[in-house]
C-alpha cells in the first residue's frame, strides 16, 4: 500500500531533471501539434527574455555538468553547478541542480539510503525560497512556477518514500498548484511540457489499475494516456533540462505499464550507451536485454556492473549487484549449463538481496528456486529440501513457485 500511495505523490507532479544534449531549436509549431490546443496562454517576448531556464549560453555551459551528474561524476558536476550559483545567487536553477545531484545519489539504492536526505531537502527548500521570491514579484512568471512545481514535487516524492505523509501531501498539493500555473509556458519550451506529460499519462493509468482510488482522483483534471506518451516522447527528444528524465520515464512506462519491452529496450539502450557509469541505467538496460532474450549482451553488461561494483564506483550498490548476479546465474544455468557458476551467482544474488533487506524481491525467491532445481538435477536431496523450504516460506500460496516447492517436499518425505 505504501508504494501505491507513494505513486500518487510521486507521479502527479513534474519531476524535473537535466538532460545531456546540445540545445535544440524550439519548433513551436511541432510542439503545438503535440499538445493540440492545450496551450492557451504564451509568455510574451519580454517575459521570455531573461529566463535563465531558456538561456542558451547557460545551457551550453551546463551541458558538460549535467553529463557528469547523470554519469555519476557528482563532484565534477557540483563544481560546475556552484559556478553558476556564484553568478546567479538569487535564481533557483543552481540550487535545484545541486539538489538534483543529491537525488541521483539516492536513486541507485532504490531510494533506501538516508545519507543524503538532509542536504537534498535543504537544496529543495532553497530552490523554493528563491522561486517564491520571483513569483511574489510576478504571479505570471512561468519560470518561477516551473521551479516551484519541480522542487515541491521532488520533496513530496522523498517524503512519501520516508512515510512522511503529511509533508508529502502538502508538498504534492503545492506542486500540482504550480504545475497548473506553469502550463502557460508549454508552447514556449519542452521543459514546461514534462510535468503535464506525466500527469496526462498517470491521471488515467492509476484509476484504470486501482479502481478504489477513482473517488479520490475524481477531483483531479482529466488526463489522456496516449497524449501523455506522445508528449514524453517529444520532450525526450527536444528538452535540454527535462529530456533525459522524460526518456527515463518513457522507458519505465513502456516496460512496466505498457509492456512494450522492445520499445523500452530501445530507449534504455540510448540511456545506457550515453551514460555508461550510471548504475541505474545500466541495470535497467541489463534487465531489458535479458527479458528480450539478448543473453550475450545481457551477460556483458551484467559482468561490467559487477566489475564496477567491485571497484566501488559511485552509484554501484548491492541493488545493481542483485540484478547482475541473477542474470548471470540464469545464463550460466540455462545457456552454458555451468551449474557451479550458476550456483555461485544465485548465492550472490541472495547475499545482495539480504544486504538491502529485499527478501521479498523476485530475484531473491527465484534464486532459491533455481538453486533447488539445480540441486534436484544433481540429486542433492538435502540441498533441494533446504532451498525449496525457503521458496515455500517466501512465496504466495497460490503461486507456481509455492506449488512446485510443496510438491517436491511432499514427495521427498515419502522417499
Amino acid at each position: 500500500m505504501k508504494n501505491l500511495i507513494s505513486a500518487i505523490f510521486t507521479l502527479f507532479f513534474p519531476l524535473l531533471a537535466v538532460a545531456q544534449r546540445p540545445a535544440l531549436p524550439t519548433d513551436s509549431s511541432a510542439m503545438r501539434q503535440v499538445t493540440m490546443t492545450e496551450v492557451e496562454v504564451l509568455p510574451t517576448a519580454a517575459k521570455v527574455k531573461g529566463m535563465l531556464l531558456l538561456n542558451k549560453d547557460v545551457q551550453y555551459e551546463l551541458e558538460g555538468a549535467v553529463d557528469n551528474m547523470y554519469n555519476f561524476k557528482y563532484e565534477r558536476a557540483e563544481k560546475q553547478f556552484k559556478s553558476i550559483r556564484r553568478r546567479y545567487p538569487e535564481h533557483p536553477l543552481p540550487y535545484f541542480l545541486m539538489g538534483l545531484s543529491q537525488w541521483w545519489k539516492i536513486v541507485p539504492t532504490n531510494i533506501q539510503t538516508l545519507k543524503y536526505d538532509d542536504i537534498f531537502f535543504a537544496y529543495m527548500d532553497t530552490t523554493i525560497q528563491k522561486a517564491e521570491a520571483m513569483y511574489d514579484k510576478d504571479e505570471n512568471n512561468v519560470e518561477a512556477a516551473f521551479f516551484l512545481a519541480a522542487s515541491y514535487g521532488f520533496s513530496a516524492r522523498l517524503h512519501s518514500e520516508r512515510s512522511n505523509w503529511r509533508k508529502a501531501t502538502v508538498a504534492s498539493k503545492r506542486s500540482l498548484d504550480f504545475l497548473e500555473k506553469a502550463k502557460a509556458g508549454n508552447g514556449l519550451s519542452p521543459e514546461f511540457l514534462f510535468g503535464e506529460a506525466l500527469f496526462n499519462y498517470y491521471a488515467v493509468w492509476i484509476p484504470e489499475n486501482y479502481p478504489m482510488l477513482r473517488p479520490v482522483l475524481a477531483f483531479f483534471p482529466n488526463g489522456d494516456k496516449r497524449l501523455g506518451l506522445k508528449q514524453l516522447s517529444y520532450v525526450s527528444k527536444t528538452g535540454f533540462y527535462t529530456g533525459t528524465e522524460s526518456k527515463l520515464f518513457l522507458m519505465k512506462i513502456l516496460a512496466n505499464e505498457e509492456k512494450k519491452m522492445q520499445e523500452a529496450l530501445e530507449v534504455s539502450e540510448d540511456l545506457a550507451l550515453k551514460y555508461p557509469d550510471n548504475a541505474y541505467f545500466q541495470r535497467f538496460y541489463a534487465r531489458l536485454l535479458f527479458v528480450n532474450g539478448h543473453f550475450t549482451k545481457a551477460e556483458r553488461v551484467s559482468e561490467e556492473i559487477l566489475s564496477k561494483l567491485e571497484q566501488d564506483m559511485p552509484g554501484y550498490e548491492p541493488v545493481s549487484g542483485r540484478y547482475a548476479s541473477y542474470i548471470l546465474g540464469y545464463i550460466n544455468q540455462h545457456k552454458y549449463r555451468d551449474f557451479e557458476k550458476a550456483k555461485a551467482h544465485y548465492k550472490n544474488t541472495i547475499m545482495y538481496a539480504e544486504m538491502t533487506n529485499e527478501r521479498d524481491s523476485g530475484y531473491f525467491v527465484n534464486s532459491y528456486l533455481n538453486l533447488a532445481r539445480i540441486a534436484k538435477q544433481q540429486k542433492d536431496r538435502a540441498a533441494a529440501n533446504s532451498y525449496y523450504s525457503v521458496v515455500m516460506k517466501a512465496s504466495d500460496k497460490k503461486s507456481a513457485n509455492f506449488k512446485e516447492a510443496k510438491k517436491f517436499l511432499k514427495e521427498s518425505k515419502k522417499g
